[in-house]
């Protein structure tokens, strides 16, 4: 039961955020544009699309509807009814849900420009914002309690990420006035399309608030250890163990067929194809990260040239698309006596698994410099030569990611200008990505200058690229 300290701690700490945040919106809504230049509004919904597709995955795949394990345990299976004890659960779903809103309604206007009857404009995005988010929570709450509403919010996610790929297409070419012909609706209708989108955000609300009756409890209870366990690696900052609750709660319960190994591979490469073959066991994921090399042309088409956060997402993409093939080294990091096991030295091994995380991380890059070109963010040229010859130094920063052991917390903290600095998370955030920004300089210098003649910039990507893989194999220890 609350008591009066908790609603004082409770009020106190929303005056707080209200205070904070008020004047970060001001600035926000006072720095949006008048008029957007029409060839970049289509990438600017295109992301917007895309984020809100990718709420709705996060809302589904988290349950959304989870309590406390003591609340678990102990209240959610005893004769109390299941809306008295999801209330609160409830309350933090709506307030995901507002931010949400508000985050989308930011970027909607960011995307089509306010060019008139700024406050009519501002509350119909919020109310449009705000209304998507709150709708779709309520379908995923729907969907944890029915396999048929799933079925409609798969179909929703599917639908919201080809309006992105339509946006982005008719962003360019002889369909761009039409991104422009939708900011120029007047605001009048843009107010009775928020008014129809709230009472249908309502309406799916109200059923989902009447569907927390009928979630089954074991679908709560497995949404409530995803949680929890989600929320244990955040607060004791240990990021890697995300990754393995996803690897693992994919992999659970599901039936693998077995093949017999390649007839050809030995040695190493036994070890090593382990990694090939869960690639190929998820085509959707491979599928997915191949089409998120896109991301930085529609980034860089949204924010009129190669923007900072265009080079953060390569960057990022990038060294995510070769850590993604490194499960197995990961495994051998986590339990080293299973790799004494199988006879490899830790540089034969080593060796035989950066095939797979070149060919991954040096394809993403590949394939996004290719989008930048297209975008017309890069001048013309063979920017794409840049992925093969970074894919060996893009390895060993992801095997090096991979190896790397969990955050060391007894590290100092380092006092800097406006707060303080735990060395501990630094450190362990650039293992890994410091072997990859050195082996690529040649390529950052590239993108950073654009200069007329690639030649130099290739041949001297190709050497660091090389030369780093090459150090960082040779400073292995032999188990």
């Amino acid at each position: 039961m609350k008591t009066w300290s908790d609603r004082y701690s409770a009020v106190v700490g929303a005056a707080v955020a209200v205070a904070l945040l008020v004047p970060a919106s001001s600035a926000v809504v006072t720095s949006l544009a008048q008029q957007v230049d029409p060839s970049r509004m289509g990438a600017g919904i295109a992301l917007v699309a895309l984020a809100f597709a990718g709420y709705l995955a996060l809302a589904r795949a988290f349950g959304p509807v989870a309590t406390s394990a003591a609340d678990a345990a102990w209240l959610l299976l005893s004769p109390l009814p299941r809306r008295g004890v999801l209330r609160r659960t409830v309350g933090i779903l709506l307030a995901i849900s507002l931010l949400g809103g508000l985050a989308l309604a930011v970027g909607l206007l960011s995307a089509l420009g306010v060019r008139d009857q700024l406050t009519l404009r501002l509350l119909t995005a919020v109310v449009l914002g705000v209304s998507a988010t709150i709708g779709g929570m309520a379908m995923a709450v729907l969907a944890q309690a029915s396999q048929a509403w799933d079925s409609w919010l798969l179909g929703t996610i599917i639908f919201v990420m080809a309006l992105a790929v339509l946006a982005a297409v008719l962003g360019s070419g002889l369909w761009r006035p039409l991104p422009a012909a939708v900011a120029g609706v007047p605001a009048s209708v843009g107010s009775a399309i928020a008014v129809v989108s709230a009472i249908a955000a309502a309406v799916l609300a109200r059923r989902a608030w009447a569907a927390l009756e009928r979630v089954p409890a074991h679908r709560v209870l497995a949404a409530s250890t995803r949680t929890g366990q989600v929320a244990t690696a955040t607060v004791l900052l240990d990021p890697s163990a995300l990754t393995w609750i996803a690897e693992d709660e994919h992999w659970r319960g599901r039936g693998l067929r077995s093949r017999p190994w390649p007839p050809r591979l030995h040695g190493p490469l036994v070890l090593a194809w382990p990694d090939w073959r869960r690639l190929a066991r998820r085509p959707g994921r491979s599928a997915l990260l191949l089409a998120s090399a896109t991301l930085p042309a529609l980034a860089a088409r949204a924010g009129g040239g190669l923007t900072t956060f265009a080079l953060v997402l390569i960057a990022a993409g990038t060294l995510a698309a070769a850590a993604a093939c490194t499960t197995a080294a990961r495994r051998d990091g986590d339990d080293p006596s299973l790799a004494r096991l199988s006879g490899v030295g830790t540089r034969p091994a080593l060796a035989a698994r950066t095939l797979l995380p070149a060919l991954a991380g040096g394809g993403w890059l590949g394939v996004a410099l290719a989008g930048l070109v297209a975008a017309g963010a890069l001048s013309e040229g063979p920017w794409w030569l840049f992925g093969p010859a970074a894919a060996p130094a893009l390895a060993a920063g992801a095997l090096r990611m991979a190896r790397r052991r969990p955050i060391d917390h007894s590290m100092p903290i380092i006092p800097i200008l406006g707060g303080a600095v735990p060395m501990g998370p630094v450190v362990w955030a650039l293992t890994g990505a410091d072997v990859a920004a050195l082996g690529c300089a040649p390529v950052l210098m590239a993108l950073s200058t654009q200069p007329p003649a690639l030649g130099p910039y290739l041949v001297a990507q190709a050497l660091a690229g090389t030369g780093v893989a090459a150090v960082f194999l040779l400073r292995r220890r032999v188990r």
